[in-house]
């Protein structure tokens, strides 16, 4: 029996940099240490970019939509961003429809390059807008915490989301966070910091 399955994306790697502090306990040492020994280049990063933006511009084409598209790196990753009206759709209902693209357009980067890739996909500025929204809470989730004492949980969140949640929580002296649960019902709790 042949294995036709696709490779995965570690959930971290939707995160926007290295993974979180209470979500690396999740990452092996020995992939840590792969991770580091193999970093991609900036002109690998570039050529995934161009890739992904080559695979959304198809889609963009197939489905009629307009949009400009840019390719960049950003933060040691490849990220692509495409701009214009009419593309809520493919931010979908909580960016779900983007994350699904996102991985779309890593499967199209993993087959042309044979190696996985942390590419990070934006439409119309959703993610942008997400993580200010995201910081609100964390601050809102930080200041129930050191007023009541006590734990508290947001919402199932997806790992971009985690991720924006705990470098916020993480700033602040006092509290901390960690991430509880099974995907898609992962969650972040926030909670005092013990003395």
């Amino acid at each position: 029996m042949t294995d036709t399955s696709i490779p995965s994306a570690d959930p971290s790697v939707d995160e926007e940099s290295a993974p979180a502090a209470t979500d690396e306990a999740e990452e092996t040492e020995a992939e840590s240490g792969a991770r580091e020994k193999k970093a991609p280049a900036d002109s690998d990063l570039f050529r995934q970019s161009e890739i992904a933006a080559d695979y959304v511009e198809g889609l963009l084409d197939i489905l009629d939509y307009d949009g400009d598209i840019d390719e960049l790196v950003s933060g040691g990753r490849p990220v692509v961003e495409v701009v214009g009206g009419r593309l809520q759709n493919l931010v979908g209902q909580r960016g779900a429809t983007l994350e699904a693209l996102q991985e779309l357009a890593r499967l199209a980067v993993f087959r042309q390059t044979g190696s996985p890739s942390r590419l990070l996909l934006d439409v119309g500025g959703y993610r942008a807008a997400r993580r200010k929204e995201l910081a609100a809470v964390a601050r809102n989730a930080v200041e129930k915490v050191k007023e009541y004492g006590e734990p508290v949980r947001l919402e199932p969140m997806s790992a971009f989301e985690r991720k924006c949640v705990h470098d916020v929580v993480n700033a602040m002296s006092g509290v901390e966070s960690e991430s509880e649960g099974v995907e898609p019902n992962r969650r972040i709790v926030v909670r005092p910091v013990a003395d």
